[in-house]
C-alpha cells in the first residue's frame, strides 16, 4: 500500500520511517573457553577487541549502544570506560548465545527500528563495513541486512524491529545467524569476505 503524499490533506510526514533509526548491540559476555583466556581483552594495535569494536559501532551514530556482559563483567567494564555506552549483564548467558541476545534486544530504547548487532571475535571488523550495512537498512528498513561470509549470512547485521520477537523466543547456543538463514528472502546481503576469521582458538590468535 502506497503511503499518502506528505502534501495531501490530513497526511503526516512519518519521520520515523523516513529516517530509521538504529540501536546497536556488542554481544561480549562469554567465557572464551576455547581460547582460555578472554577474547574482548585481545589487543590489536594495543587496544583490546573489546573497545576497538564499541567503537567501531558507535561510530555508526546510532540512538544507543548496549554491551552484553556476563564473564569477568567488571575487567570488560574497565576496558569500555570513557565510552558513551551502557553495559548489561546477561546472568544466563552460559546457558548459549541466545541468552545474550535476547538480553541485549530486551533492553533496548523502545523508539529504535532496528538493531545491529556485532560480535567482539572478529579483528577485521571496523565502521567502514557497518556504516554500509547501516546505509543499506535505512534504504530498505524493513529488510535486516547481514554480512555475507564463508557462504553464510552472518553478523554483524542489522534487524528490524518486526524480528525483535522471534529473538525473544530463541533458546540455546542459537543467535542472529540461524534467524538470518531461516528468513533469507528478507535479507539484504553486503558483501564481507575478511569477517570470515574470528578469534576462537589459540591458533587462531597466532
Amino acid at each position: 500500500m502506497r503511503a499518502p503524499d506528505a502534501g495531501a490533506p490530513g497526511a503526516q510526514h512519518d519521520v520515523a520511517r523516513d529516517h530509521p533509526e538504529h540501536a546497536a548491540i556488542l554481544l561480549a559476555a562469554g567465557a572464551s573457553t576455547r581460547l582460555g583466556h578472554a577474547k574482548q581483552l585481545v589487543e590489536i594495535d594495543g587496544e583490546p577487541l573489546l573497545r576497538r569494536v564499541a567503537r567501531a559501532l558507535l561510530a555508526t551514530a546510532p540512538r544507543e549502544l548496549v554491551i552484553v556482559l556476563g564473564h569477568d563483567a567488571d575487567r570488560m567494564r574497565d576496558a569500555l570506560m570513557g565510552l558513551p555506552l551502557r553495559t548489561i549483564v546477561a546472568d544466563d548467558h552460559a546457558s548459549g548465545l541466545s541468552a545474550s541476545l535476547r538480553a541485549g534486544v530486551a533492553a533496548l530504547d523502545p523508539h529504535c527500528a532496528g538493531a545491529l548487532i556485532a560480535l567482539t571475535d572478529q579483528p577485521a571488523l571496523d565502521a567502514t563495513h557497518l556504516l554500509v550495512l547501516c546505509d543499506a537498512w535505512r534504504a530498505a528498513p524493513e529488510h535486516a541486512v547481514a554480512s555475507a561470509y564463508a557462504d553464510v549470512l552472518g553478523v554483524p547485521a542489522l534487524l528490524p524491529r518486526a524480528w525483535f520477537a522471534e529473538i525473544a523466543k530463541l533458546h540455546g547456543d542459537v543467535g542472529a545467524r540461524e534467524l538470518l538463514r531461516a528468513r533469507e528472502g528478507d535479507v539484504v546481503a553486503i558483501a564481507a569476505p575478511a569477517l570470515e576469521r574470528d578469534l576462537d582458538t589459540p591458533t587462531d590468535l597466532r
